[in-house]
């Protein structure tokens, strides 16, 4: 595998971390068949994360983690996603969320060191669950339908979440919810056990992240558990981080996409049917194959890691700026690795749609990331309205 992220040269604790990424995604990789014709939840391969440490490494150092830069974080989960998709992805909203709490200062400071040491004493996991029925993503601008109603010493909450990646296994659950009577949204920190999570998880692909429904009745939440309330369409107060961390996704889908490319070349460099006297490699179309998937892969991953590169160096303000490229990177490796899942199917074959080989299962998973947000259309509307702002800041300046 050509390596992007310059392994030999990277320090020894960091090659440490990747060797145990490494055998964490080979047990994953080893029970993600059962795990995805099952459509249930991996406990399992969680339990192993929280053994192994994984879940805190983006936790702040001062709280007990090891404060993980973002280019760092990508390369875990695209190990992860190597052996399951499933699991990388539900994990990576985990410790996505931490690394964004982390830089953007989000949450009030007394409620995130409790989080924090929640996650490095107790493993405990934490989720934004905010895409609901009737509004979609939030990324789309809706209004949440779920109600927090204003009490004595807090909120109650009531309504339902839809898409709630890691529900089966999570402690925190952020919770979007219009205040009555009030033109105002809030973020508040809900106990997993003090709601109903519906089971409703039986997609395609990505069967195993456990993003069922969660459903909140009347469920108090304490002031000192209320992160914010800001009118729509109004940010708070914060360090913007231009949402690098949402870069966790493209890393996931790249994965996958890599885990389908080493299947396909394995099999090219050893199958030799007995009309040809060399392996299947060796035959002109298949090579040409090999070659695209390869540049696919190079130029997503080259986008994916300069760029996280370049949000570890920079400023709150020049990562704000460079919140069009995050959903560029996105919208690029999401799309190469389903193209290189298909054409991996195209080299091995008609054995690429038995259940038995894990071909079918990454052409499966895959698919999700195009759902994943931001979606296509939002990434090209804010690469063109970034384009054109740079025209006309250039024209003003002649």
């Amino acid at each position: 595998m050509y390596d992007i992220y310059g392994e030999a040269a990277l320090p020894a604790d960091v090659r440490e971390r990747l060797r145990i990424t490494r055998d964490l995604a080979q047990a994953f990789h080893e029970r993600a068949p059962e795990h995805d014709r099952a459509g249930d939840f991996p406990f399992e391969n969680i339990e192993d994360l929280k053994a192994s440490g994984y879940v805190r490494w983006t936790v702040p150092v001062e709280y007990g983690g090891l404060g993980l830069s973002l280019e760092e974080m990508l390369m875990h989960q695209e190990v992860l996603a190597k052996g399951d998709g499933s699991t990388a992805l539900a994990i990576g909203w985990h410790v996505g969320i931490l690394l964004h709490l982390r830089e953007t200062g989000a949450f009030p400071d007394e409620l995130f060191r409790m989080v924090c040491e929640s996650v490095v004493k107790e493993g405990a996991l934490i989720n934004s669950c905010a895409t609901e029925p009737a509004t979609g993503s939030p990324s789309r601008g809706g209004k949440p339908e779920t109600t927090a109603v204003k009490v004595p010493g807090g909120y109650r909450i009531t309504g339902r979440k839809t898409f709630s990646t890691l529900s089966p296994a999570l402690t925190w659950i952020m919770v979007t919810a219009t205040v009555a009577d009030e033109d105002v949204v809030g973020q508040f920190l809900v106990r997993k056990e003090d709601v109903e999570i519906v089971e409703t998880w039986d997609t395609l692909g990505m069967r195993a992240t456990g993003s069922h429904d969660i459903v909140l009745k009347d469920v108090f939440v304490p002031e000192e558990r209320v992160i914010v309330i800001q009118r729509p369409g109004v940010q708070a107060e914060r360090r913007p981080d231009g949402s690098g961390w949402l870069l966790h996704i493209p890393a996931c889908y790249l994965g996958i996409a890599l885990a389908a490319r080493d299947f396909a070349l394995e099999y090219a460099a050893t199958y030799r049917p007995n009309t040809l006297p060399h392996p299947i490699a060796e035959v002109p179309h298949v090579e040409q194959k090999l070659g695209e998937m390869e540049l696919k892969l190079l130029a997503a991953r080259t986008l994916l890691y300069d760029l996280a590169r370049r949000f570890d160096a920079a400023s709150p303000e020049e990562r704000v700026k460079l919140q069009p490229q995050f959903g560029a990177v996105k919208t690029l490796a999401t799309n190469a690795a389903n193209q290189v899942v298909d054409l991996a199917m195209r080299v091995v074959g008609g054995r690429s749609l038995s259940r038995a080989l894990p071909l079918e299962r990454y052409y499966r998973d895959v698919r999700a990331g195009l759902h994943n947000p931001p979606m296509d259309d939002v990434v090209y509307r804010n690469l063109a309205k970034a384009a054109l702002a740079r025209r006309a800041a250039g024209q003003a300046g002649r």
